[in-house]
């Protein structure tokens, strides 16, 4: 028997793990050092991968780290906080959160709605009264504490190893498209009187763009699409008041947007990343005009 966990114990210990998280075993190692790294530490090369610190010092390469600029696997810049924008963003969501809660009148000026007063009146205020804006404020702002907390710790989750891989501006393009998304079906398909705001669009969009990263990556799928399952079975349950609309609007644009980036050409990768992401959002301004029309 102690023969037996003695083998067990050295099997256990000969499975690589990542050298900067020792908690992630990982079967991928750098191209330059032979460190094993794990998805959130792999930079893509033009061949295999390569770590952060031999990003940062460029070893190996016989030019300066300037001149080499590894990129991620959607083409992005390596930089040294992967998680930045992700930091940022949860930042923004927490300032207006605070801000509400410190004046609650400022809630009716950032939330999503159709119109009001609804027809036969003339909208005097919403979206359908001009007030375009909204499709933005309502993406940064929550009301309850519970809402804002799931929300952050799932952007943080999902949110800061799917930077690090598509790099900070496909990451905020992603984010952003799938928020506005997910906003412009809120408004086609809900009662122009219905106020809507929160995260969670362009949150849905992140998990959708994991799952195609992922699936590119040829990783195991299982834990996120059960993450996603247990999402979306709260996004129909009718005791929360949830939006699904908006949920499921930034799902649809996180994977069409993400397939685009991780799956872009690489001789024509800009111009096919945010092609996709211009399509999508074309897209959804049509469903807000449509919309906007109805009510008008």
């Amino acid at each position: 028997m102690d023969q037996a966990a003695g083998s067990a114990q050295d099997a256990a210990r000969s499975v690589p793990v990542c050298y900067r998280h020792q908690d992630r075993e990982t079967g991928v190692r750098c191209t330059r050092c032979d460190r094993p790294i794990c998805p959130e530490c792999m930079v893509s090369a033009s061949v295999g991968f390569q770590c952060p610190d031999c990003v940062r010092g460029g070893s190996g390469t016989g030019h300066a780290p300037a001149a080499s600029r590894p990129r991620t696997i959607a083409g992005g810049t390596v930089t040294a906080d992967p998680r930045l924008l992700t930091k940022i963003l949860i930042g923004l969501n927490l300032a207006l959160f605070v801000a509400i809660k410190a004046d609650s009148s400022l809630l009716e000026h950032v939330v999503l709605y159709g119109a009001w007063p609804p027809k036969p009146y003339a909208p005097t205020s919403g979206v359908a009264g001009g007030e375009w804006y909204r499709f933005v404020t309502s993406m940064f702002a929550h009301q309850e504490y519970w809402h804002i907390g799931f929300n952050m710790l799932s952007l943080w989750w999902i949110g800061g190893p799917l930077e690090a891989a598509l790099g900070r501006a496909r990451y905020l393009a992603v984010y952003l498209v799938s928020g506005l998304a997910g906003g412009a079906l809120t408004y086609l398909l809900t009662s122009p009187t219905t106020a809507s705001l929160g995260a969670s669009g362009a949150i849905f969009g992140l998990f959708g763009a994991t799952a195609v990263l992922m699936r590119r990556l040829n990783y195991d799928m299982r834990p996120v699409i059960a993450l996603l399952v247990i999402n979306l079975i709260i996004t129909f349950n009718p005791a929360m008041s949830i939006s699904w609309q908006a949920h499921i609007g930034g799902l649809v644009a996180g994977v069409v947007t993400g397939y685009g980036m991780v799956h872009a050409p690489r001789e024509k990768r800009a111009l096919v990343q945010y092609g996709t992401c211009a399509v999508v959002l074309a897209l959804a301004v049509a469903l807000v005009l449509v919309r906007t029309a109805q009510l008008t």
